[in-house]
């Protein structure tokens, strides 16, 4: 046997009005016209058969049977709104699954998750260290950390970090007798590449760099190892400015010149845009992009 149910939208807007006594302020808190209001209250009492209110001397009333009505549905949405907060509640707590790549989980995220963990104890953070993104989230991830051009339809996606590529070497290369005063220099050195060679095949095309084989020195899989190599004195990487932050704080790196290439490529956070502003993956959000705009407020600022 189904169930007879009146028009849903129309009982939330007669809830409010009878409220409030008033269909203005009841079209105020449900943001539409008072002549929407008007409407919905007239659909729910063709629909019962009966009148809900009368006015009188430019009041608004409840009759007797709307009065019987409102008192019985304002427990109904009572109980509906306790039950909302209870589940918010709880999607607020729980494990939290991060998808992202494992040079910025390692160089970046890692470090700074005490921050969240002391400010979110009742969040499990469960990080899934991924190569290549297929730009949609799959069902057990609920955030991902997504390195591109932003592209990808359907999701939120907000800007964390823009690339800038720098040269980076240990100190003890400054100290060899090959040069390195200038970017010009850089011919003198084994260069390392991140994947391909191709980042550095830009540099060397935008700033017009002559006697540069960029198509020598020894391939990485991982940004990471890029870094670790540049660290020990093996060649001159173009590192990330964000993943090579901590080898520069520590000392290990040094970036020799201030000419640097703004990538075309950035770090986006993205999930999906119906999860986005509920409960621990909107907790995330507003903690990783303030965090993220923090240091780059300090960096600016140097």
């Amino acid at each position: 046997m189904s169930r007879r149910l009146p028009p849903l939208n129309s009982l939330r807007v007669f809830e409010a009005a009878a409220r409030h006594l008033s269909f203005t302020r009841a079209a105020e808190e449900l943001f539409v016209t008072q002549a929407a209001v008007s409407h919905q209250i007239k659909a729910l009492e063709e629909f019962l058969g009966l009148k809900l209110f009368r006015r009188r001397n430019r009041s608004l009333l409840l009759t007797e049977e709307g009065q019987s009505y409102f008192l019985d549905i304002k427990e109904i949405f009572s109980s509906l709104s306790e039950a909302t907060d209870k589940v918010l509640e709880r999607s607020a707590k729980g494990a939290l699954t991060i998808s992202l790549p494992p040079s910025f989980a390692i160089q970046w995220l890692v470090p700074r998750l005490s921050d969240f963990n002391n400010q979110e104890p009742d969040i499990d953070v469960r990080i899934k260290a991924v190569d290549m993104d297929e730009g949609s989230l799959t069902e057990d991830v609920d955030v991902a950390i997504y390195y591109g051009r932003g592209n990808w339809p359907g999701l939120r996606v907000e800007l964390l970090y823009q690339e800038q590529l720098l040269p980076l070497c240990s100190p003890q290369v400054l100290l060899n007798e090959k040069p390195l005063a200038t970017i010009d220099d850089l011919r003198f050195h084994t260069l390392l590449h991140d994947t391909s060679r191709k980042d550095w095949k830009q540099f060397v095309k935008h700033y017009e760099l002559a006697g540069m084989n960029v198509n020598q020195g020894p391939i990485f899989s991982h940004s990471t190892m890029v870094l670790q190599a540049a660290a020990h004195g093996q060649g001159i990487a173009l590192g990330n400015n964000v993943l090579a932050q901590p080898e520069l704080d520590a000392g290990r790196l040094v970036a020799p010149f201030e000419e640097v290439l703004v990538s075309k490529n950035a770090f986006y956070l993205v999930c999906n845009e119906k999860q986005a502003d509920t409960g621990r993956i909107a907790t995330f959000r507003e903690w990783i992009l303030s965090k993220a705009r923090s240091e780059q407020e300090i960096v600016d600022d140097e």
